[in-house]
Order: C-alpha cells, then structure tokens, then sequence
C-alpha cells in the first residue's frame, strides 16, 4: 500500500474512475447484446434502435477515454454492417 499522501490520494481516484469506467463498459456491454440478440431474431426495428443506442454510449466512452476512439468507431461499423445484411 502506498504510504506518500500523493500516493494515497492518487489510489483513491483510480478506484473511484475503476468504478465509473466499469458502469460506463456495463453499460455498452448489454447494448451491444441488445443489438445482436435483435439481429438474431431478423428485427430490423428492433436493432436499428438498439444499434442507435448503443452508438451513443459507445461514442460517449470514447469521448471520456473510457474506451480508445478507433475501438468505438470499430464496433460501431461492424455493428452497423450486421444490421444492414438483416435488412437487405
């Protein structure tokens, strides 16, 4: 355990971001599984919604450096190419 007062303060931040940071990746979690569960059942509807969601909060973590900026533009255009084969 760190014993410098510095030190200690800047434990006490990383768990508090640890704590944010796992809310924000829960979160994108079960949207994109909302996403991919709607293009298992050939919803269009469903996963053009779920997708617009999930494009927010992953355009979000990437603007709080919660995830990197090219794995958010990553997900999102294969996410978005999955929807649009269903709704050929």
């Amino acid at each position: 355990m760190a014993n410098h007062k510095s030190a200690l303060k800047r434990h006490r931040q990383s768990l508090k971001r640890r704590a944010r940071n796992r809310i924000s990746k829960t979160r994108i979690k079960n949207t994109v599984k909302a996403v991919r569960m709607a293009i298992e059942e050939n919803d269009v509807t469903k996963a053009q919604e779920a997708l617009k969601s999930a494009t927010s909060l992953l355009d979000k973590a990437a603007r709080t450096n919660v995830i990197h900026a090219r794995q958010a533009q990553r997900r999102v255009a294969r996410l978005q190419v999955a929807v649009n084969k269903i709704g050929q």
